[in-house]
């Protein structure tokens, strides 16, 4: 055997490293085939589904570039919503007519895909997030087609579209200037609520992480409350209008609460809480009755309770009311005001079952401490219409109230 010579084993296979080759993509190929497949079949959706399930066709390579036939026709530029080079056809949701009637089959044309070919809501998304974001290079007309086909893929909730992927795109600020994305979640609305209620809406906007900032959709110079119920009123959203006005009532409401329980649980002079409070009625113009609601909540939230013993939490209610008294005088200025204070000791003490026996105490110190007029008491006792509790709150009342019948006919 010569020395340059190596040995080998009789029966060896030499196993040769294989590379892996990458099938060339082509999407100009696929979408060509899919084109020829609408105008085979004339733009008919129900065919065109059955033509789809049965070609031999890449849809998991090639979904983003199916959706883009769907939408526009064709194939686009990538990056952008411009034709691409190659076949197109008439039927798509681009080129039809802004109507629910025209756009509702390609919805559910869309869903029957998506039920056969689940994995292609990923490339519905990324197809819809990138035209979102590109509603500048869209006319008018076609960004109303995209908003009436976003509200009704919503209400044939569309193969779990998330709410996500279409809200959160359109607040890029450029577009937001421009007044593109106010005219859009418009149309959205306006369609959406055709066949939902406003609480269908709201739960979209709360999958959506958008609910809490409605404003945002508003370019800076409309930006405020009053923009908001200007716009939407005059497109007709008058309830939509009326549950951003509720939020905004309850946020002010809260804001205030939360000022007040600091205020009183640190035992701030009496006389800065009351400006207080009338500082944050000016400027949330909040309605009186609110105000009471709120005080005397505040002002319960801060009592020190000590467990089970109830003769001690009856001293500290009762001590609370006293020091609170002329917070509570100040804001119930007449008889309606001082009703509403009766109820809400109503209700806490019949919620509240170390209060219950309470009731009687608490308003003869109210009473008192002048925050509650022997009319009040007299018409909550004869004519009350709050009924939880009422039966057992007016025996206790009962001893009470003869006391201030009988000092009444002696004047």
């Amino acid at each position: 055997m010569s020395s340059k010579e190596r040995p080998t084993l009789g029966g060896t296979r030499i196993k040769t490293r294989k590379r892996n080759i990458a099938a060339p993509l082509d999407p100009a190929a696929f979408a060509d085939a899919v084109v020829q497949i609408y105008l085979d079949n004339a733009g008919d959706l129900e065919l065109i589904a059955k033509s789809l399930e049965s070609a031999d066709l890449n849809f998991s390579r090639y979904g983003d570039t199916f959706f883009e036939v769907v939408f526009t026709g064709g194939r686009t530029q990538p990056g952008t919503t411009k034709p691409d080079e190659g076949e197109r056809h008439p039927y798509s949701i681009i080129d039809c007519e802004p109507t629910r009637e025209l756009i509702l089959p390609s919805v559910i044309y869309i869903q029957k895909i998506l039920r056969r070919k689940p994995f292609l809501i990923k490339n519905l998304e990324n197809v819809m997030r990138r035209f979102l974001q590109s509603l500048e290079l869209f006319e008018e007309n076609e960004r109303k087609k995209l908003a009436i086909f976003t509200a009704l893929a919503f209400s044939q909730k569309l193969s779990g579209l998330p709410p996500e992927t279409v809200f959160q795109p359109l607040l890029k600020d450029n577009l937001v200037a421009k007044g593109l994305v106010l005219s859009f979640i418009t149309d959205f609305f306006k369609e959406y609520l055709i066949d939902n209620s406003l609480d269908d809406l709201i739960s979209i906007l709360k999958r959506g992480k958008v609910e809490e900032n409605l404003l945002d959709f508003f370019p800076s110079a409309k930006r405020s409350p009053e923009g908001f119920s200007e716009h939407f009123t005059k497109e007709g959203l008058v309830p939509l209008v009326e549950y951003n006005e509720k939020k905004i009532f309850e946020v002010k409401l809260k804001d205030m609460k939360s000022a007040l329980t600091t205020q009183i649980t640190e035992e701030v002079d009496i006389s800065e809480v009351i400006e207080t409070v009338k500082q944050r009625v000016k400027d949330a113009k909040l309605p009186d009755i609110e105000v009471v609601r709120i005080l005397w909540d505040v002002i319960m939230d801060a009592v020190q309770w000590s467990g089970k013993n109830q003769q001690q939490n009856a001293n500290a209610a009762l001590r609370q009311v006293k020091t609170w008294a002329t917070l509570l005088n100040t804001f119930c200025t007449n008889g309606k005001l001082e009703l509403e204070l009766m109820y809400k000791v109503q209700m806490q003490c019949y919620e509240d079952a170390k209060l219950m026996k309470l009731f009687p105490e608490i308003v003869r110190s109210l009473y008192d401490q002048d925050v509650l007029a022997e009319d009040t008491i007299l018409h909550w006792f004869r004519k009350g219409t709050n009924p939880k509790g009422r039966q057992t709150f007016v025996k206790a009342l009962e001893s009470f109230v003869n006391w201030l019948e009988e000092a009444e006919e002696e004047e």
